[in-house]
This record gives C-alpha cells, sequence and structure tokens, in this order.
C-alpha cells in the first residue's frame, strides 16, 4: 500500500499537542477560496511546464511523467507557482514502513504525529496502518480535516486515533459551497459525531474580512456547541499565499486582531471557554 506525501515536517508545535511529525498528504475534494496551500488538491497532470522552469534541473521528464530529483531541488518552489493545476510535481508515493523508518529516527523527541493534507482522509486505509505502527512506537495520532469524509464509516480508523482536528469552515451550507465548491452536510454531521464519542480535539473556524454576517452565524453555532467540550480556533483570514482566484472574491485586507475579538467574546457569551485567536 502507497499514499502520495506531499511533505513531512519531522518537528511541529502547530499541528497538535506536543511535538509532532506532520505528515501531508495530496489530494483534497474542497477548493478554499483561502487555501494557503493549493498545490496540495490535485495529482500532477504531467504537462511539464514546470520543467523548464526549474532553476537547478530538479525536474525532467521521463516516459511521459515529471520526475523529482530530491537531491538537486532547493525547495524554491518555482514548480508550485507555475503549475496551472493546482499541483505539485513534488510528490513521494510511499509506503507505510518508509513514514514509520523516519519516525523511529526521531521517536525520543516526538509526542505523536498529525496527518494532514489536502486531505488526509482520501486515503483512509493507509492511515488506519500508519497509525497501528504508530502507536506501537508509543505515538499519539491526530487527524487533521476538512470533514468532506464521514468518519461514521471508518470505525476502526476512529478507534485508534487519538483524535479529530476538524475544520468547520461554515455552518450556511451555500456559503460553505461558495468557498469550498461542496455542501457542509457531513462537516457539520462529523461535529456531532466526533463530540459524541469524545474524539475532536479541536475545531478551527477562517474569519473572513467583511463577512459579518455569516462569521456571526458559524461561531454562534459552533461555539454554543462546544461549551468547554472541545477547543475553538478562531483563525484570521490573512492574504499571504492565497491564490489569485481568492483574492479576486474574499479581497487582500487582512483580518485585524480587533475585529476577530468580538468573535472570541460571542464563545464567551455562549458559554464557549476554550476558544483562542490565531
Amino acid at each position: 500500500m502507497k499514499a502520495p506525501v506531499n511533505k513531512i515536517i519531522p518537528f511541529s508545535n502547530v499541528d497538535g499537542p506536543g511535538n509532532r511529525c506532520a505528515i501531508f498528504f495530496q489530494g483534497c475534494p474542497f477548493q478554499c477560496l483561502y487555501c494557503h496551500n493549493p498545490e496540495t488538491i490535485h495529482m500532477c497532470q504531467h504537462c511539464g511546464k514546470c520543467v523548464s522552469t526549474c532553476p537547478t534541473d530538479a525536474l525532467s521528464i521521463k516516459d511521459n511523467k515529471v520526475q523529482w530529483n530530491v537531491n538537486t531541488c532547493i525547495h524554491c518552489d518555482t514548480c508550485i507557482q507555475v503549475c496551472d493545476y493546482l499541483s505539485s510535481p513534488k510528490i513521494q508515493w510511499m509506503q507505510v514502513e518508509d513514514i514509520i523508518a523516519i519516525l523511529k529516527k526521531n521517536r525520543i523527541f516526538l509526542r505523536g504525529i498529525t496527518v494532514s493534507g489536502g486531505e488526509c482522509m482520501m486515503h483512509a486505509s493507509f492511515l488506519l496502518e500508519l497509525f497501528k505502527e504508530a502507536k506501537a512506537l508509543g505515538l499519539t495520532c491526530l487527524i487533521d480535516s476538512n470533514g468532506y469524509y464521514d468518519f461514521e464509516q471508518y470505525p476502526e480508523l476512529m478507534n485508534i486515533c487519538d483524535g479529530v482536528m476538524l475544520d468547520v469552515k461554515a455552518v450556511n451550507s451555500d456559503y460553505h459551497k461558495q468557498l469550498t465548491g461542496n455542501t457542509n452536510d457531513i462537516v457539520l454531521k462529523n461535529l456531532h459525531y466526533l463530540l459524541s464519542i469524545d474524539k475532536l480535539e479541536e475545531v478551527r473556524t477562517v474569519i473572513l474580512p467583511d463577512m459579518d454576517e455569516q462569521n456571526e452565524q458559524t461561531v454562534r453555532y459552533v461555539s454554543k456547541l462546544l461549551k468547554e467540550k472541545s477547543r475553538y480556533k478562531l483563525i484570521r483570514y490573512r492574504k499571504y499565499g492565497v491564490r489569485e482566484e481568492g483574492l479576486n472574491i474574499l479581497g487582500e485586507t487582512n483580518v485585524t486582531l480587533s475585529y476577530i475579538e468580538q468573535y472570541q467574546d460571542l464563545c464567551r457569551e455562549n458559554g464557549n471557554t476554550t476558544s483562542i485567536i490565531i
């Protein structure tokens, strides 16, 4: 069994509690307007446009497919910037054993692993086998997800994982579709389900500029539901890294601290004591 890995961060303290290895898988069913990693959405189409732009000749064409030489790559991301398909040629198809080998090297420094993306649940069978091996090393296992896939359909994976970090981008279904290209029926179902089985590590909502009604509707719904049961991250919209399509719709005004603080106040009014601003 193999899965496409976009990148691995050996040590991260922003992808869950403690020092964690963060594994980012390729592929995502959403196309969020404010996505800061749009190169993780699609698989490489092997068009070859990126090959001629690489300053170190780390990319080449062989058998009609783009090949990536990790040894000569300087990670300048020129290839990602010129890609027309929201993808990356720097994907590694890895086995569970490949990732476990990396974890073993750093095990003494790690509290656990966090799988992300893209949308890591596109590779749920792979995650199950990875978690089994990671647990054998004494590591905790978290899932960072946009909630597109119905977690209730993966009981074995839910049983072995330590929790899910869930994005709730919007409560209004039409607005959610505008932001992501998909409705949010399963996302909200997952929110309630994960709470019911005590597997909700945290919920995250990006607060967008000049979207007062939608921001308030989402924050009010989530904060009333969570109370003190799970951490709630309110994330300030930042224009940096957002692709042109998103900037044209959402604008280039970063959300200020004073603007987002009103939504943290709303959380407190609704009995949610766990909200934080990032």
